[in-house]
């Protein structure tokens, strides 16, 4: 470890400090330019078949445009993070506002499939220059007292940006052209790029060492591989040639990548000896299985309210926002709770709301009585989550100098990433293997051409039962039931992660986080005014 004395900006008092009014306009500018990144993640889900359509293109090629945006976000995260930390985070961010602008305006003006996976690769870029500076704003800018408050507002917009954007796209989808979807991702960037620049102050690390070039490399390589082979895996079959190429490419540049930051030491990208503390590793896990759950939650809960209960899009992400909004609101009370109980009891108890609520829903779901046998357990896991992301974040800053909150920023940002991937990955392969196994038992005396399209999944049984005459009514019912017992090991199977979650927080879990500038400062930070 270094043993050079510290030397750090201030973090509270002095002419550096912004005022209380210039903090709450600094919030609001980073959440603005997080919300703009978080809403293009899901935002194209709806506008899947106007695509395929316009485009002429593929149920493949339509995929890759919506996914192609995570991969290279989630890829060059690390990497960009560390270079704001080094070149400025001010800079970084409007540079970042810059590309991500400009690609969603190509995006909205596409006349091809190839324009548009372009488009989506530039804005995935610019989102992986935005997101790991707007945190690093807040744990290098705000005062130590205020820091927990602005971590949970961030949190808050992080864990429900995503349901509001869905709602927001769905809407527009609905009563006027899916081209409008990319009109909001540039308003967003507009109104945070005049907040930016107006308020929002630079800081930057004096580096001590050469950038870990190989490292940010290296790492690129490992994330890419591993995304892919959780995007893809589902798609192509997870023993497909790809996928395994994938895996072994990701796994390999994984190992190589924790062996070469070992070598680097106090010159690495990431010192992935910090993972040995309590802060840094019980956040990551926390937050890697939470956004995991919430991420499969969303992919069970689409197919029941259009499958199951007959809703459009558009009401089917309206009936997901009262979770958003529990998350969204507990995230800005969890600092304040973790403040008098501490960090660990407070994500304790998310992560176990959370599994209540997963309970809930696998207990209490049903065909024919609806949405309210599923809404107590939806609003239980929104306070849960709430409740257990933000101390999450907030151990991974503070196990991380000042001087390295773009990396610590960044790893908080690809932990959730991979649990999103992961979560969507494992418990939809657990909910369409559950349906496959309950609907085969329930199309006796279905014809054969009908009792096949089932098999494939409740959309395609809702499509066939249209044109099966006498026998529809049957394969619907038989489809619903059979999602709903999917459903149901799908919550089981999440009920029994989080209470291995549970466990592991209640005796593993961070304490109350020491800052880290003072047992290895790495070089001084420089603070100053726009």
């Amino acid at each position: 470890m270094s043993t050079s004395p510290p030397v750090r900006a201030p973090e509270t008092g002095g002419e550096n400090t912004p005022d209380a009014r210039r903090l709450r306009t600094i919030l609001i500018a980073v959440s603005v330019a997080l919300m703009a990144v978080v809403a293009s993640v899901s935002g194209l889900n709806v506008a899947q078949t106007h695509m395929a359509v316009e485009f002429g293109a593929s149920q493949n090629t339509v995929l890759w445009i919506i996914n192609i945006y995570t991969l290279a976000l989630a890829a060059l995260l690390l990497p960009l993070g560390a270079v704001g930390d080094r070149l400025g985070r001010k800079p970084m961010l409007v540079a970042g506002l810059g590309v991500f602008g400009a690609a969603n305006v190509l995006g909205g003006l596409a006349p091809s499939a190839e324009v548009m996976l372009a488009a989506r690769v530039a804005g995935g870029v610019g989102a992986a220059m935005i997101m790991p500076v707007t945190l690093a704003v807040i744990t290098s800018t705000f005062p130590e007292e205020q820091r927990g408050r602005a971590i949970g507002v961030w949190t808050g917009v992080a864990g429900g940006g995503g349901i509001l954007g869905m709602f927001l796209s769905a809407l527009l989808v609905d009563v006027a052209d899916w081209r409008l979807l990319f009109v909001l991702p540039v308003v967003l960037v507009l109104v945070a790029l005049a907040l930016a620049l107006k308020s929002v102050p630079n800081s930057r690390e004096t580096p001590a060492h050469r950038f870990d070039t190989a490292g940010a490399l290296i790492s690129t390589v490992a994330v890419t591989g591993l995304i892919f082979v959780l995007q893809e895996g589902p798609e192509r079959g997870w023993t497909a040639p790809v996928t395994l190429t994938g895996l072994a490419v990701g796994i390999g540049a994984a190992v190589a990548f924790v062996g070469w930051e070992l070598h680097r030491r106090d010159a690495a990208l990431l010192d992935v000896r910090l993972f040995r503390e309590r802060g840094l590793a019980g956040g990551s896990i926390t937050l890697l299985v939470v956004f995991g759950v919430q991420a499969g939650i969303a992919v069970v809960l689409f197919p029941y309210f259009q499958a199951v209960l007959g809703w459009s899009g558009l009401l089917s992400t309206v009936a997901l926002m009262p979770m958003a909004v529990m998350m969204m609101a507990t995230s800005g009370l969890a600092p304040v709770l973790a403040a008098r109980v501490g960090s660990r009891p407070t994500m304790a108890l998310g992560i176990a709301l959370a599994g209540v609520g997963l309970a809930l829903m696998a207990l209490f779901v049903s065909v024919d009585d609806g949405y309210l046998t599923i809404l107590p357990g939806m609003l239980a896991m929104g306070i849960g989550m709430g409740l257990s992301m933000t101390p999450s974040t907030e151990a991974i800053t503070g196990s991380l100098p000042r001087g390295k909150q773009g990396v610590a920023s960044a790893l908080n940002d690809v932990t959730r990433e991979f649990g999103t991937a992961l979560g969507v990955a494992l418990l939809g392969a657990l909910l369409a293997n559950g349906y496959r196994s309950a609907v085969d038992g329930r199309l006796d005396g279905i014809p054969q051409g009908p009792a096949d399209s089932a098999r494939e999944g409740v959309a395609n049984a809702v499509e066939a039962a249209g044109s099966a005459g006498p026998y529809g009514p049957d394969l619907l019912h038989a489809a619903q039931q059979s999602f709903v017992d999917g459903w149901q090991q799908a919550m089981w199977a999440g009920v029994a992660v989080m209470g291995v979650l549970f466990v592991y927080v209640a005796f593993r879990g961070p304490g109350r986080t020491a800052p880290a500038d003072a047992d290895e400062p790495e070089a001084a930070e420089a603070l100053t005014g726009p």
